[in-house]
């Protein structure tokens, strides 16, 4: 065949998999990203509210209780990052109390409360604290199931849980059960009610804190009980602040998309600036890390593109060479290649050229570039693999798909890009956190992993796709697709405790803190994004309504 002929060829034999047009249009993005939330009044007034709760945070009191309550009520509300210091100092004082000590002895709500509260902030607690609501079988004695409140608070607190943690598995277990019995007899428009529907659709530690913000604040207004209007006032101020703060970041976001000019000739690839930006966002909301938000959306584009690239465009001698390009960071390897893909290679290595030189110039370092390629290297050989797989018909072991599975799901493109960005530490200190923490990268990587192939798995077998882990699991034990999702989910509760025994023992070490968490929201960000389906595919599932009142609408006072 000769080389035109061939050409013409693939271009007919090109898949497809009907990626529906960006909805989020310039001139929409030009209008919308307008708010009057960035003034210095709005500042002004945002820091004497600060104050004012400051000193409810840091004023003694011997309900602890309560004091729990309230901090609960900063986090949940997307402020604990204006009140780190007074929360530490509030945590250490009830921490050194004795768990008996506590006023909770008996009651299940305050206790769960205090474990959560205090494991969330990476202090040393005990599953044992809920020994004495057990009874001899270990199960949770059955009159603390007409305790709803407690019931609540126990299932947020056994999701905290670590390998090993029995009482918790089985508090999670029989609460799961209880509480969606619970629905049945409770008022449905009852705040407790809410609650616990939002809570078992994905518990608090799941979701992305600044995605639920909003919800959180509604749900704090209607509770009249335990309401503190100075709380909620900042709380409603703050969401706009900050999404004022982020529209200016997508602006520029968008604009350096705009200026590549690429998308009109990626007519294969998903075009979803917005979303990708939204992850970001979700990994870390904070104002100061704008520069990192804006590297991450950067960075996600590219993963969403060159994934596409491999799954849809490209033959697999065309991906080898692209493969080679990225391996030895050499555009010389793409000559052979459509325009296309030169164009996708020629971004991929001006962008990570860029980010390289400017985490290298704010921090004094050098060697950041070949960290960088290494990961995006080791992300396109496993999409190779998974290329090769679909041109032989080929569907691999579960434990084949999941070793390759973890490099294509991205993680450890995001996870370096963020350490050499949020840390400020050298190429030594990355090499060496990757070293001893392999089992974390693996763990995080499987949940977002797990959870793409629950959110896309039909629409990839629609379009005859290389298989998923589903797909993997019922063909190596003959199973149903209803009992592989179910296995499926297992697994994602099983690498959270992974990560939860990780990241709560080492959220004290003050230069690794920040990253940990925002490390954490990776995984977060991938329940979010696929709980309803695919939300980078179809953006009309979900992510349309969320993104519009995530970064468009602003609360009214």
């Amino acid at each position: 065949m000769k080389p035109e002929s061939e050409a013409s060829y693939l271009i007919n034999q090109r898949r497809s998999a009907n990626y529906k047009s960006n909805i989020w249009k310039n001139d929409f993005l030009d209008q919308s990203l307008i708010s009057k939330y960035d003034g210095d009044e709005y500042r002004k007034l945002s820091e004497k509210l600060i104050e004012e709760v400051k000193i409810y945070i840091s004023a003694e009191t011997k309900d602890l209780v309560a004091k729990l309550e309230l901090i609960d009520s900063v986090r949940k509300l997307g402020l604990a990052n204006h009140f780190e210091k007074e929360i530490k100092e509030a945590l250490d004082s009830i921490a050194a109390i004795e768990s008996d000590n506590l006023g909770t002895r008996d009651d299940l709500y305050g206790t769960a409360l205090h474990f959560k509260i205090l494991r969330q902030h990476g202090y040393k607690v005990s599953q044992d604290i809920f020994g004495r609501f057990m009874d001899e079988k270990g199960t949770l004695e059955n009159h603390h199931f007409a305790h709803l409140k407690g019931m609540l608070e126990l299932f947020e607190a056994s999701n905290l849980g670590f390998e090993g943690e029995d009482i918790l598995d089985e508090a999670k277990a029989s609460l799961t059960l209880a509480l969606r019995d619970s629905g049945h007899i409770c008022y449905p428009d009852s705040n407790l009610s809410r609650d616990v529907i939002h809570s078992l659709e994905l518990p608090s530690h799941r979701r992305v804190q600044w995605f639920d913000v909003k919800w959180q604040i509604n749900a704090y207004e209607k509770d009249i009980c335990r309401v503190n209007a100075t709380l909620l006032e900042l709380a409603k101020l703050n969401f706009n602040m900050v999404q004022a703060h982020l529209q200016k970041d997508l602006k520029e976001a968008s604009k350096w998309w705009a200026n590549l000019g690429i998308a009109d000739n990626l007519k294969f690839a998903r075009d979803r600036l917005v979303e990708c930006f939204a992850c970001a966002v979700g990994v870390a909301f904070e104002p100061e890390y704008s520069s990192f938000r804006i590297c991450l959306t950067k960075v996600i584009n590219l993963v969403l593109i060159i994934d596409d690239v491999y799954d849809i465009y490209g033959s697999e001698e065309e991906l080898k060479h692209f493969t080679n390009a990225v391996d030895r960071w050499d555009s010389r390897e793409t000559e052979q290649l459509p325009e296309c893909m030169k164009m996708c290679f020629q971004v991929l290595y001006n962008t990570t050229c860029e980010i390289a030189h400017e985490i290298e110039k704010e921090n004094g370092w050098n060697q950041v570039l070949p960290q960088l390629t290494k990961v995006w290297a080791d992300f396109c050989k496993a999409l190779l693999v998974e290329a090769e797989w679909y041109n032989k018909s080929h569907i691999p072991t579960l434990e084949e798909y999941l070793r390759n599975g973890c490099n294509s799901s991205s993680v450890s493109i995001l996870l370096v890009h963020s350490f050499f960005s949020i840390t400020h530490e050298g190429t030594k200190e990355m090499a060496d956190f990757l070293h001893k923490n392999e089992d974390l990268l693996y763990n995080l990587s499987l949940i977002v992993r797990l959870n793409n192939d629950l959110g896309t798995s039909a629409a990839e077998q629609e379009r005859g796709d290389s298989p998923s882990s589903i797909v993997c699991y019922m063909r190596e034990v003959n199973a149903s697709e209803e009992i592989a999702r179910k296995n499926i989910k297992g697994m994602i509760d099983n690498a959270w405790k992974k990560v939860n025994g990780k990241c709560f023992t080492t959220n004290q070490v003050p230069f690794l803190s920040s990253f940990m968490n925002n490390a954490t929201n990776m995984a977060r960000v991938a329940h979010s994004l696929y709980k309803d389906g695919d939300g980078f595919g179809d953006q009309e599932k979900g992510p349309r309504t969320h993104i519009l009142s995530l970064l468009f609408q602003p609360l009214v006072n």
